[in-house]
């Protein structure tokens, strides 16, 4: 494997030197030249303007290729955690929707699958997911690339060095059929997470699930179908939160090296040079290139289900299992760099909540410059994460800052389309006067949560009824009158969210229909009303005050300390407290019939 983001390494630009015997070598190698140093001559017009062209034409290669392999990236990530997906719909949705009619009864998930409740629970869980997605995708996403790369270098007649592999700038030959790959592939719409086709139904999650109600409702039939109907109402819950995620939001570590931190002016990065040869040689030799993989360039693997994923699904799980914070249940670890990445992100995480904690407590006294700062550090520190920037609105909305409150949404947007998200920036807008777009993000609301009472009445407020034309279309009262809760969608329209009586006979413009809900294939049981809650269950750790104080004297910077190694702790610890949304640890619970 090599070594992680090996392939974006910046490798040292040798010194000018400044022999004038040395000149004309010098300019023939303009993408190596030293920024640093003018050259006060006067040079050849005809010259200049060579070096000029030449520049152009690598820096146009290497932001072509650096776009090719960020749009693969973010397929991959796509491809691989719709993969993911579909185990936790096998491993996990079976015992969650147990849980939840052990409590609720047989039919609850099936008349509540859309509710809040399951969909804020899904959510964080893959919130938490998918911030790990562009580490575990990134490296094998660049030299699946490579590959491809490789490939069509050599089709083409390209040589490759035995060492250091594909330079990318013999690739300049071929640059229109380079452009030409990049313009088809931006010309595909974004993948979506979809359960991948190749991987078959659902039929092992079923079959688990009703192996385990049998123990409680026995081996009749009656129950079977309202159980059934609760699971695949799950899974289609499942991905359709996890399409409210924007794949261009995560990879960050990656994705800035691809867009912002290669040389944009025609000095070669010589970034596929990076990427270790040998472990491309090594895998060919021992396993071949899979059916298809060389194919890859003409199509092949550009989308969701364009590869045959025989090993790729299965790398979601190595070692990625949540691990112990006992320092000493390590196998004989003395460097932090020997942790594995799954290991590193978790006390990334810790790290980041602590902040965002000392955040809160701040911001509860009304100390909402403390609130910022912690905040920010929260954000720095895991910046896959986008709630730490929905807290850092919350906070310049109550100082005024209204501006910086609307990019801190921005950026949480960019990862989450959430209501918190949408609602924040409704506010910072409205605040600098910007009603439509405000009325905007309200409505993005009502989409997400239709029967959002504040957003109704913030859109009424800001766009009375009475101000709409008189020929404005009628709604019939089933869609102007959202339930109190999703969970009770189907039951009588007198749970309705409170609006003035014209808003009944007339539909606002900036309040979306609501989609009716998909009727039962069953009669509703008393039971299927009742509310749940589904929590999160918190996990205590004992953190060392040595980890700490290095964390504290790194300033909140972004790179992620490892703990210290066993040899050096003081034997002092504190204990913190931290909520970590998962799909294993959580409770069910009724709070009503």
């Amino acid at each position: 494997m090599p070594a992680k983001y090996s392939h974006v390494k910046k490798r040292a630009v040798a010194a000018k030197k400044q022999s004038s015997n040395n000149a004309s070598t010098s300019h023939s190698h303009g993408h190596h030249h030293d920024h640093s140093h003018k050259d006060h001559r006067n040079p050849s017009p005809h010259t200049d303007k060579s070096i000029t062209q030449a520049a152009s034409a690598v820096a146009k290669l290497e932001r072509t290729i650096a776009r090719i392999i960020l749009i693969r990236f973010e397929q991959d990530i796509v491809r691989l955690f719709s993969t993911h997906l579909y185990c936790v719909a096998l491993l996990h949705l079976p015992t969650f929707v147990l849980r939840c009619i052990t409590v609720g009864g047989p039919s609850w998930v099936a008349a509540n699958a859309d509710c809040d409740e399951i969909k804020d629970f899904f959510r964080a869980a893959i919130a938490m997911d998918l911030r790990q997605a562009g580490e575990r995708v990134a490296t094998k996403s660049v030299l699946w690339t490579y590959t491809a790369l490789r490939h069509f270098a050599k089709s083409n007649g390209v040589p490759i060095c035995q060492r250091r592999g594909l330079h990318s700038v013999r690739l300049l030959p071929h640059y229109d059929a380079l452009k030409a790959h990049l313009d088809a592939l931006e010309a595909q719409h974004p993948p979506p997470f979809v359960k991948p086709p190749h991987l078959g139904p659902m039929s092992e999650g079923i079959r688990a699930l009703e192996e385990a109600c049998e123990t409680r409702y026995g081996k009749g039939a009656d129950w079977r179908a309202r159980v059934r109907e609760g699971y695949d109402r799950a899974c289609e819950t499942l991905f359709r939160v996890a399409g409210e995620f924007d794949v261009r939001g995560y990879g960050l570590v990656l994705r800035e090296k691809l867009t912002t931190k290669w040389c944009d002016c025609g000095c070669s990065t010589d970034h596929l040079g990076e990427v270790c040869e040998k472990t491309v040689r090594l895998e060919e030799e021992e396993s071949g290139v899979r059916s298809g993989k060389e194919r890859e360039w003409d199509g092949r693997g550009s989308g969701v289900a364009g590869w045959g994923t025989e090993e790729e699904e299965d790398m979601w799980e190595v070692d990625f299992d949540f691990v112990g914070m006992d320092p000493d249940s390590k196998s004989d670890t003395s460097q932090g760099d020997d942790m594995t990445v799954a290991e590193l992100m978790e006390w990334r995480y810790l790290r980041a909540e602590r902040e965002k904690e000392q955040g809160n407590i701040a911001f509860k006294k009304g100390d909402y410059a403390e609130a910022i700062e912690r905040y920010k550090s929260a954000h720095r520190i895991e910046p896959e994460l986008p709630h730490y920037q929905l807290n850092l609105a919350a906070a310049y909305l109550k100082i005024k800052n209204f501006v910086e409150a609307e990019k801190s949404c921005d950026l949480a947007l960019g990862q989450h389309r959430s209501v918190k998200g949408y609602w924040r920036r409704a506010q910072a807008r409205k605040a600098q006067g910007r009603i439509e777009d405000a009325l905007r993000d309200l409505r993005a609301v009502l989409r997400l949560q239709p029967t959002n009472a504040e957003a109704i009445a913030e859109v009424m407020a800001l766009c009375p009824i009475d101000n709409l034309s008189s020929d404005a279309p009628v709604a019939s009262s089933s869609s102007s009158q959202p339930s109190s809760s999703s969970a009770a969608a189907s039951s009588s329209s007198s749970s309705s969210v409170p609006l003035s009586a014209p808003s009944r006979t007339k539909r606002h413009p900036w309040i979306p229909n609501l989609k009716a809900p998909k009727p039962l294939p069953f009669p509703r049981a008393k039971t299927d009303s009742r509310k749940l809650k589904i929590s999160s269950i918190p996990i205590t750790v004992d953190i060392p005050i040595d980890f700490l104080e290095e964390a504290a004297a790194a300033d909140g910077k972004a790179k992620a300390h490892p703990p210290p190694p066993p040899s050096s702790y003081s034997g002092r610890t504190v204990s913190q407290t931290f909520s970590y949304p998962s799909w294993e640890r959580y409770m069910v619970q009724k709070i009503s019939d």
